[in-house]
């Protein structure tokens, strides 16, 4: 085949890609998870069987400010929520430190709250927490690092955000520990609808432009 043949064909080719690309519809609506596994499924509100989608649960927790932050006061807002300790010196400074990208993005949004709860809470007081958002640079209102009942944490931890291995269990004693590297994205509607590392840059993208598409779409 002549060279120029070759490229013809090279050209016609990188014109069906591109073309396929652009006719491609950009409003594929993010899944729902609604178990530990994080099995993705893609439900439209038509169906029966979005009314028993999974939601998280009630809950209040207290935030380096002090203030009492309730499922109720998120009504509207798209979640992002994840655990960690302040102590923590394995993945937790890398996963935080790749969230303070998700308050360069949506630290200023109202319709946006980033949900970092302690698995540690008995060391993690208020002042502790307050002492922590100041050396990682947390300074958006709507990052709210939480303490609380550690019973009520892993609770909800487990049984909402299917957190750890220990999901569905209770806290059995003081010795019990969570620890987790996911950040899971919570639509409008207290669903979970992504599930990222957060100890990798590629995942926190992920979940930044997954953001953007619910506050666009949901």
């Amino acid at each position: 085949m002549r060279i120029e043949s070759k490229f013809g064909v090279l050209v016609c080719l990188f014109w069906a890609l591109f073309l396929a690309c652009e006719n491609e519809p950009e409003d594929i609506p993010l899944p729902y998870f609604n178990s530990a596994e994080f099995t993705p499924e893609w439900i439209v509100k038509e169906d029966a069987s979005y009314k028993t989608i999974h939601t998280i649960k009630d809950f209040s927790f207290t935030n380096q400010h002090g203030i009492q932050i309730t499922n109720d006061a998120l009504q509207g807002k798209v979640s992002i929520a994840n655990f960690f300790f302040t102590a923590c010196s394995g993945i937790c400074p890398k996963m935080m430190g790749n969230m303070i990208r998700i308050q360069e993005n949506f630290g200023n949004h109202d319709d946006v709250a980033i949900l970092s709860h302690s698995v540690t809470p008995k060391e993690d007081s208020v002042a502790q927490l307050k002492q922590y958002a100041n050396h990682m640079g947390i300074h958006s209102n709507n990052w709210h690092l939480l303490t609380g009942s550690k019973a009520k944490i892993y609770d909800i931890a487990r049984v909402s955000y299917f957190a750890d291995e220990g999901f569905g269990k209770s806290v059995t004693s003081e010795e019990d520990f969570l620890h987790t590297e996911n950040v899971l994205l919570i639509d409008k509607e207290g669903h979970i609808r992504g599930v990222y590392n957060g100890t990798l840059p590629v995942e926190i993208n992920r979940l930044i432009d997954d953001t953007h598409f619910l506050l666009k779409n949901d």
